[in-house]
């Protein structure tokens, strides 16, 4: 039975009984209680109009004596019978009122209209579990692409937030427990329109328990979920969690990167930032000695990365033996000249300020820079909301953990060959990435580029597909502007894949073949004009010959006629 329809019969039960017996009783009462017709004979009142008389008696809508005047007997009973309903009713919208206020009731009712609103859904969408600032980030970011997400969030302050925020499309939201089953089948985690699970959470084991939930009810259905220990990290990708996300295993690779190879660190930052955001300059963090202040997860994830590019870390922890660095490490947070000083910062060329609080973090970084102005500083930055304090700060790197997530998880969604992209572009070396990056500054200007995928099948590409039948068609020809042939579309071709083969910027004079996956990055809006090509014969026909011919029927009369 529905949860709202069994807790309004519960809750109402005593009041319903209440009704009952009042009616039945005044019907009674009017049926044994004899009258006068007007003939002077006595009559008794049948069920039905003594029950018709008491509905609109008790409703209060009314009075009449029928089908003939009453006795003094009868009126007497009449009375009592308003009195009685009316008691009753009472009691009973007093019942309703109060089960109105009740939270179980309230939130039988939410539930009930959020289960609803995903069973009409008829568009894919992602399921997003947790609504903090990296949840935030990603449902805006999705909304920005016209992709649906639901959102499951146990704080009601954020799914509050979330109906008073602007998405520009509908997006359902749920004060509920995300790691809890019944929860996730009610956000649509067996809806055929599904496309994922995102577990965003800031408790590993919650994140956890809705990735092996996912996994059990439905196994093909993707899922990507964030993790901050490694035990939790290697116990999701036990069981087949699709994408795994250590922010700071993430960004302690990034500081590696952009050590031993700037350009390919600077390619990263680009394509996977926000399209039409400004690009962001290159990075070249010194190599020599670091103080590294904090050793926590983020600390360790960091000193790896440096040690593993050969540069020497010293390291400033408050509590050593809590964090496992008793034996190499100054003690102290970082905060104090005097810590920072015993650390080495005079002949240091970077300072790393890893803590867990904003606060001492900007105080490390400040302290530090007194000491020695020509520090390469970098800072983590636990909250989102302390954005302006980071930025006054002028950092050379802030860890954003928040943003990186989703800026990871973003990509995956949309543009699921980017990471292979950047996994194979790692592999070349640093004047290959400044080329690339060069050309892509060349194409966009100063804002970031727009990256897309584009599949050769019948959904993407029927019209090329025909094209193909028939004969060759070039990587370069579909690149050109379906406005203007002759002139190049404001686009690259990252990655060409093709069956298990993937080749990195193809050249234009390379033959499509069906099947073939492309990846491309250009100005915003150039992906839609490259879609035209493809769907459309008319349009793909001028981009491949200069061939024009009426598309409409109208037209093709009139050409017709010469």
């Amino acid at each position: 039975m529905d949860k709202v329809i069994f807790l309004f019969l519960r809750r109402m039960r005593a009041p319903l009984l209440v009704l009952i017996a009042a009616y039945t009783i005044a019907v009674l009462g009017l049926v044994l209680i004899p009258g006068v017709d007007d003939q002077g004979r006595p009559w008794h009142m049948g069920f039905f109009h003594a029950f018709y008389v008491i509905s609109y008696t008790a409703t209060t809508i009314g009075f009449g004596e029928v089908p003939h005047a009453f006795t003094d007997a009868q009126r007497m009973w009449t009375i009592v019978s308003i009195y009685l309903s009316v008691i009753a009713w009472l009691y009973a919208i007093g019942k309703i009122l109060t089960l109105l206020q009740e939270p179980a009731f309230k939130r039988a009712v939410i539930e009930q209209a959020f289960a609803r609103s995903i069973r009409r859904l008829r568009e894919p969408f992602y399921i997003i579990c947790g609504y903090g600032d990296t949840g935030s980030l990603l449902v805006r970011a999705l909304a920005q692409r016209n992709i649906r997400a639901v959102v499951i969030d146990r704080n009601p302050d954020r799914i509050d937030d979330l109906e008073l925020e602007d998405m520009g499309m509908y997006v359902p939201g749920l004060c509920a427990d995300a790691s809890l089953s019944s929860y996730l089948t009610m956000a649509g985690l067996l809806h055929h329109h599904c496309r994922g699970v995102v577990a965003l959470t800031d408790d590993d084991e919650a994140n956890l328990k809705i990735a092996i939930t996912s996994k059990l009810l439905n196994r093909p259905l993707p899922v990507i979920c964030r993790a901050e220990t490694r035990d939790v990290q290697n116990n999701m990708a036990s069981f087949g969690t699709d994408y795994i996300i250590n922010p700071f295993d993430t960004f302690g690779d990034r500081l590696g990167l952009a050590l031993h190879s700037p350009g390919t660190h600077l390619l990263y930052e680009w394509l996977t930032s926000v399209p039409n955001m400004p690009l962001s300059e290159p990075l070249y963090p010194p190599h020599g000695k670091w103080v590294l202040c904090g050793y926590g997860r983020f600390g360790k994830a960091v000193h790896e990365s440096l040690v593993g590019e050969g540069v020497e870390v010293v390291i400033v922890e408050a509590d050593p033996q809590r964090t496992g660095c008793a034996d190499r490490c100054i003690i102290g947070r970082g905060t104090e000249a005097i810590t920072l000083q015993a650390a080495g910062i005079d002949e240091a060329v970077g300072i790393v300020a890893g803590t867990d609080n904003d606060a001492n973090n900007l105080s490390i970084v400040m302290t530090a820079a007194e000491l020695n102005p020509k520090l390469f500083m970098v800072a983590r930055q636990n909250r989102h909301d302390n954005d302006a304090i980071f930025k006054a700060a002028r950092l050379d790197l802030v860890m954003h953990r928040s943003e990186i997530i989703a800026e990871d998880i973003l990509a995956q969604l949309t543009t699921p060959l980017l990471p292979v992209f950047l996994q194979q572009a790692r592999a070349q070396s640093n004047d290959w990435a400044n080329e690339v990056v060069s050309r892509i500054s060349a194409v966009t200007g100063e804002v970031v580029p727009a990256v897309w995928t584009l599949t050769l099948d019948g959904n993407e590409a029927p019209a090329l597909l025909r094209a193909l039948a028939a004969g060759d068609v070039r990587l370069g020809e579909i690149m050109r502007d379906p406005r203007a042939r002759d002139e190049a579309l404001p686009a690259i071709a990252l990655l060409l894949q093709r069956g298990r083969e993937t080749r990195l910027m193809p050249t234009g004079d390379v033959v499509l073949r069906s099947g073939d996956r492309l990846l491309f990055c250009g100005r915003s809006g150039v992906a839609e004009r490259m879609a035209r090509t493809t769907l459309n014969d008319n349009v793909l026909r001028y981009v491949l010959s200069g061939e024009e011919r009426p598309a409409g029927w109208v037209w093709k009369a009139l050409r017709a006629r010469g």
